[in-house]
């Protein structure tokens, strides 16, 4: 549960950012919010820690967000949390984070369900190593009644792969026909893709100063805001969270038409 009182800055309590989650919460809230959580690696490096110590700094930066993103009303929270690129890394880096999961949601799954949040997951998770999927299934298992927050992790998730199933999928249903060719649109292709049951996001953050999607819901980000940061991702908290929601909030989204005192 989100104490605001014990949000603290330097060692006091910061006062003005109680005022700053005051105030967003009064205005027009990003209903999806996603995040590519980047900049673990460099963030251990600057330590000379092994990477593995800046991802587990990041599982606790997850627990922060989620907590101030419920409490705000932010509908759903994707997280780019292991894409499908990244078993390229080093053996033992992928096998800590496979174990994150079932750390992360061994602790915080209790919350969770108290807080009404509701988890799920996107990406191929037959994939994923046994206990990984035992911790994943059993978080959304237990959730699934959950009317809250949507804590949704992107998991071995690539978004190329992605649409390339959805066309395929789509081709099945054409040929069985299910589907008529002529009813294929933007909105009917969505219903194919793995966030079919969500909203596209209205805001991305992506930390750690890379200006890129890195194949992630490239279909889903097309009309989103985007918040860059050159904080590595151990370091977002709280007062950067609301300050990409405070940009976002500022900024007139026309989706490619113009507004009244345009024209």
């Amino acid at each position: 549960m989100l104490n605001i009182k014990k949000l603290w800055k330097n060692g006091k309590t910061n006062e003005n950012l109680e005022v700053r989650i005051e105030s967003v919460k009064r205005q027009k809230m990003p209903k999806h919010i996603a995040i590519i959580m980047d900049g673990n690696g460099r963030w251990a490096k600057k330590r000379s820690l092994p990477r593995v110590a800046g991802h587990h700094e990041g599982m606790k930066v997850v627990r922060k967000i989620t907590r101030l993103a419920n409490h705000l009303g932010v509908g759903a929270l994707t997280l780019y949390a292991f894409s499908t690129e990244n078993w390229k890394r080093p053996k033992l880096e992928v096998e800590f984070l496979m174990k994150l999961p079932e750390e992360f949601l061994g602790t915080f799954l209790p919350e969770l369900i108290e807080e009404n949040v509701r988890v799920t997951m996107v990406g191929h998770k037959e994939h994923l190593p046994k206990h990984t999927r035992a911790a994943i299934e059993k978080a959304m298992e237990a959730t699934k009644h959950n009317t809250g927050l949507v804590l949704n992790f992107a998991l071995n998730y690539g978004s190329r792969a992605e649409i390339i199933e959805a066309v395929r999928d789509v081709l099945i249903d054409v040929k069985s026909g299910i589907m008529d060719p002529n009813d294929i649109n933007e909105t009917s292709f969505a219903q194919y893709l793995m966030t079919s049951e969500l909203e596209d996001p209205d805001l991305l953050i992506r930390t750690s100063g890379e200006i890129r999607l890195s194949n992630f819901m490239l279909w889903q980000l097309a009309y989103s805001e985007f918040w860059f940061t050159d904080v590595l991702w151990p370091d977002f908290d709280e007062e950067h969270l609301i300050q990409a929601v405070e940009v976002f909030q500022k900024r007139s989204r026309r989706y490619g038409g113009i507004n009244s005192e345009e024209s």
